[in-house]
C-alpha cells in the first residue's frame, strides 16, 4: 500500500488527531465566559476579606474544566443532529470536519468533566457538601445544553442557563467557596456578568440562525427572528452596564464598581454588527469582540469592587 499517499491537507487546516484540531474543538475565546464570573467572585471576596487563594484558584481550574467539557460535548451533539451542517457560518467544527472523530471528542468530554469534579472533590473539602449538587448540576447542564434527550438549546433556553450557570452561579459560586456562604451582594454583583455572558451567546444564534433554523435547533433567535434576537443583545449589554450603576446607587460599593463603563466604547464595534451585518467574518468577529468585551467588563468590575 506503500503507492498510495494521502491527499495533501489545505493550508491552514489541522492535522487529523492533532493538537490543533483539540484546541480547535476546545474553542479558546469561549474560555473568558470561565474566567470572568471567578474574577468577580475572588474581587468580593477580597473586599470582604475573605480571599482564599487555593480555593479560588480550584474554581478558576473546574470552571475552565467544565467549558471545555461543554465545547466538546456541543461540537459532537451539533455535529450529530445536524446543526454544524456544510453551511454554517461560525468557524469550523472539529467533529464536522473530521479532524476528530466522535469517539475522541467523548472521551475528552469526559475527561474534561473528570477534571472539573476532581475540582469540585478539593471545594468539598473546602467548603462543605453544596459543592458536590453545585458541581453535578452545573456539569449536567453542560451536557444538556445540547446532548441528551432534552437538550434545551434546542428549545430556546440556552440564554437563561448561561444567564444562570455562567453568570449567577459561577460568581456565587466563586464566592462560596472562598467565604462559606452567599451574600445578597454576590448575587447582585453576578447580574451584569450573567449579562455580558449570555451576550456572547446572541451573537452566536444571530450568526446561525438560518442553519440552525434548518437543522431544528430552535434557539432563541430562531424564534424570536433575527430583527428582535439583534434588539435582544443590545439591551443585554445596555443593561449589563445599568446594573454596575444600580449596584452603585444601592449604596454598598463605592463608586469605583462604575469602572465597567470604561469597557463601553469596546461594546461599540460588536454591537453595529450584530445590527448590521448577518455574513460569517463579521459575526464571528463581533463574537471575539463580545467575549473579550465580557472579560474586559468583569475584570473591572472586580477591581472597583474591590476599590
Amino acid at each position: 500500500m506503500s503507492g498510495l499517499a494521502s491527499p495533501p491537507r489545505a493550508a491552514g487546516v489541522p492535522a487529523r488527531g492533532g493538537v490543533r484540531a483539540w484546541l480547535l474543538a476546545a474553542r479558546p475565546p469561549t474560555l473568558t465566559a470561565a474566567v470572568a464570573p471567578v474574577l468577580v467572585g475572588v474581587g468580593l471576596a477580597l473586599r470582604d476579606d475573605s480571599f482564599k487563594f487555593a480555593p479560588s484558584l480550584a474554581a478558576l481550574f473546574g470552571a475552565l474544566a467544565l467549558q471545555v467539557g461543554a465545547n466538546f460535548a456541543n461540537d459532537v451533539a451539533d455535529f450529530r443532529r445536524g446543526a454544524d451542517g456544510a453551511g454554517r457560518l461560525g468557524p469550523p467544527r472539529a467533529t464536522q470536519q473530521g479532524l476528530l472523530t466522535a469517539r475522541a471528542v467523548i472521551a475528552g468530554a469526559a475527561l474534561a468533566f473528570a477534571l472539573a469534579a476532581v475540582a469540585g472533590i478539593y471545594l468539598t473539602l473546602v467548603a462543605g457538601w453544596a459543592v458536590i449538587a453545585i458541581g453535578a448540576v452545573s456539569i449536567l447542564a453542560a451536557v444538556a445544553y445540547t446532548a441528551g434527550p432534552w437538550p434545551y438549546g434546542y428549545r430556546g433556553l440556552g440564554e437563561l442557563f448561561t444567564f444562570a450557570f455562567f453568570g449567577v452561579l459561577a460568581v456565587a459560586g466563586t464566592y462560596f467557596v472562598q467565604a462559606g456562604t452567599v451574600t445578597d451582594e454576590a448575587l447582585a454583583v453576578s447580574l451584569p456578568v450573567a449579562l455580558t455572558v449570555s451576550a456572547i451567546l446572541v451573537v452566536n444564534n444571530v450568526r446561525d440562525l438560518e442553519a440552525d433554523r434548518r437543522a431544528g435547533k430552535r434557539t432563541l433567535a430562531v424564534l424570536l427572528g433575527r430583527r428582535a434576537a439583534r434588539a435582544q443583545f443590545v439591551a443585554m449589554l445596555l443593561l449589563a452596564y445599568l446594573a454596575v450603576v444600580a449596584l452603585w446607587l444601592a449604596g454598598s460599593l463605592s463608586a469605583w464598581v462604575l469602572l465597567p463603563w470604561l469597557s463601553a466604547p469596546f461594546a461599540i464595534a460588536p454591537a453595529r454588527a450584530v445590527l448590521r451585518r448577518a455574513d460569517g467574518p463579521s459575526l464571528n468577529r463581533a463574537l471575539r469582540e463580545t467575549a473579550r468585551l465580557h472579560l474586559a467588563f468583569a475584570a473591572l468590575l472586580a477591581l472597583g469592587i474591590t476599590l
